[in-house]
């Protein structure tokens, strides 16, 4: 049988009329199920409600006594106290400097396992964060002064000491400079939580001019005419020799030998490398770490 357009507007006219006579006659068809479903659980409710009631009387009048002992008993039991928290762990908690006594805390030094696995970063490796942050490299000192706007001053401050410079100049692109910053304040920080003096690192080379390069490779076969202190995003720390800082009120001598602050440096340099902060090179015949920024 073929069902023609008109038939089948009228059959689906008539569809509608039923459906919504339907819904006239029988609202409740329209609501959601869990409305439904939640309206027969009140009415439910509501009837059960007086005879859980009758019960819960019933069992108070077969038992007042024990109902009485044991609202004493939760007036007579006292209530236990909160501790009080001391207000340094209470500001700082929680925190690497103070336990939860309020004392302050000494970390142990743990070093790296080996420097030259920890610190493995070559010169063409180092070379293309050089060449991606840094500056054209100069000929000289001559050109190098003119070159200052694209270069930040590096000079001795409370968290680092730059050497007597023969072969480099003292100055970083803007990024090494802050990069150089934060290894000292990290390195005080290690210091302080792990309850050895104060040191500041020291800083042996920064950028080098071409002449520069050209004069040390008379005499140190680790300069390469393509170093990246050119760039100035390298710098050079000792990791044999730190500076003291002395305490006017404490004793004048050294507390810490070289190899324990070596360790903590080392620390705080695997951390700023394994947070892609900077790459770095453990020169052995050199006796420093060799840095270039990320």
């Amino acid at each position: 049988m073929k069902i023609s357009k008109n038939r089948y507007l009228q059959g689906f006219a008539m569809t509608v009329v039923v459906l919504a006579m339907i819904r006239c006659i029988f609202p409740s068809v329209a609501e959601p199920r869990d409305s439904l479903v939640a309206q027969n659980d009140s009415v439910v409710s509501k009837e059960a409600a007086p005879q859980e009631e009758e019960k819960i009387e019933k069992k108070n009048e077969k038992a007042p006594e024990k109902v009485v002992e044991k609202k004493k008993e939760e007036v007579e039991t006292p209530q236990p106290q909160k501790p009080t928290l001391n207000p340094v762990t209470a500001i700082q908690s929680p925190s690497r400097f103070f336990g939860p006594d309020g004392k302050p805390v000494k970390h142990r030094i743990y070093s790296v396992p080996n420097y030259r696995v920890t610190f493995p970063d070559s010169q063409s490796v180092q070379e293309v964060s050089a060449h991606k942050w840094g500056v054209r490299p100069v000929q000289n000192r001559a050109e190098a002064e003119t070159r200052k706007a694209e270069l930040v001053y590096v000079g001795s401050n409370p968290y680092f000491h730059v050497d007597k410079l023969r072969r480099s100049i003292p100055y970083l692109v803007p990024r090494a400079s802050t990069l150089l910053q934060d290894i000292g304040r990290n390195f005080f920080d290690s210091l302080q939580v792990k309850g050895v003096p104060l040191h500041k690192i020291i800083v042996t080379s920064v950028l080098r001019s071409k002449d520069d390069v050209a004069k040390l490779q008379r005499y140190n076969g680790n300069a390469t005419e393509n170093s990246c202190h050119m760039y100035g995003t390298t710098f050079d720390i000792c990791y044999n020799r730190y500076m003291t800082v002395e305490d006017p009120d404490g004793p004048k001598r050294r507390q810490v030998g070289n190899d324990s602050l070596k360790w903590i440096l080392s620390e705080v340099l695997r951390d700023l490398r394994e947070d892609k902060q900077c790459w770095v090179k453990y020169e052995v015949k050199q006796g420093c770490f060799h840095i270039t920024v990320r």
